[in-house]
């Protein structure tokens, strides 16, 4: 039983790793959905930002999101300037995290504070993911994505149920 959970334990932290290592690559899971043309269309209005065509970007109501920034979590950021040759220091990497989330709030005080736009930011993300889980209201995302400098994608909030993997023994 212990190895088990040990095993399923490993796995699954192996593909978190390996899903932060190649960019969270989103191919594969529009490959699995339907994609309404409309909102297709509103994503492909941001061309360097992904939105999550599942977010309905003319709704009024409040929508909880997650906001990937640009800027790579400091030990992510280094191991890839290390597999490209170019010398960044922790410290330096940690720096450029701490600046995208300032430069993200500076955005919001301009953009949704000024506007009187209710939000609010839920969790800071620095470590494994560069982000914030945030709420507001959906028909403010496209704005905030095409204001801000720092967002690199757009998802909805919403818990992920991964199965176990099967182990050899379990096949029999």
């Amino acid at each position: 039983m212990m190895m088990k959970k040990c095993y399923s334990g490993a796995i699954l932290t192996a593909g978190i790793i390996l899903t932060i290592m190649s960019g969270c690559q989103e191919s594969s899971f529009e490959n699995n959905h339907t994609i309404d043309k409309g909102k297709m269309v509103e994503e492909t209005m941001i061309p360097s930002i992904h939105v999550d065509p599942e977010i309905d970007l003319s709704s009024e109501q409040t929508t909880s999101i997650i906001i990937e920034f640009k800027t790579k979590p400091a030990k992510v950021a280094v191991i890839e300037a290390e597999a490209k040759g170019i010398p960044l220091a922790i410290e330096e990497a940690k720096e450029k995290v701490e600046e995208s989330h300032q430069t993200f709030q500076k955005e919001l005080h301009e953009l949704l504070d000024k506007n009187q736009v209710p939000y609010t930011v839920r969790h800071k993300y620095k470590t494994a993911f560069n982000g914030v889980s945030m709420e507001l209201p959906a028909n403010e995302i496209k704005r905030l994505a095409e204001f801000s400098s720092v967002i690199s994608k757009i998802s909805l909030n919403r818990k992920i149920k991964l199965d176990p993997p099967i182990l050899p023994s379990e096949q029999l």
